[in-house]
């Protein structure tokens, strides 16, 4: 089973490490679903883990609030008891696919000091030499293309 939306992360990430040494983070995230009641809609809470070098790279833009899409498998109830002594369940998924949708700005006094990082820039391209005229109509074409 797939589990495929946008939702919004209920805490930081998270990275430990296996015994193999393979870097995982972990969060939970809220998927807002069905037909809002009032002002508010439904949410499941789940339980994501996200394996291997992704994990690392993407810990610090992980932050508390950030909406992220996510596209996960091996979907699966994992029942355990409570500390009252109740069955409980918890949604668990593993991560496939992660795309950041914002910032990640936290409201004013939501806790952890970390500043984000900036957003890593492209070096910019080196100088190109001259184009030599060929006469095939390409030589005002300017070699920056935007994509």
């Amino acid at each position: 089973m797939k589990l495929i939306g946008v939702c919004r992360l209920g805490r930081d990430a998270e990275v430990r490490y296996a015994p193999s040494g393979d870097p995982v983070a972990s969060f939970s995230a809220a998927y807002d679903y069905g037909k809002k009641e009032g002002d508010k809609r439904p949410t499941q809470w789940v339980t994501f883990t996200l394996w291997g070098k992704r994990a690392e790279a993407l810990e610090q833009y992980m932050t508390k609030g950030r909406r992220v899409f996510i596209v996960a498998s091996d979907v699966h109830l994992r029942s355990y008891e409570k500390r009252d002594g109740g069955q409980g369940a918890s949604l668990e998924a593993r991560v496939d696919d992660l795309q950041l949708l914002d910032g990640g700005e936290r409201e004013e006094g939501a806790g952890d000091s970390r500043a984000p990082a900036p957003p890593a820039r492209a070096p910019a391209p080196a100088p190109r030499p001259a184009a030599q005229k060929t006469g095939t109509g390409f030589d005002d074409m300017d070699d920056d293309i935007p994509f």
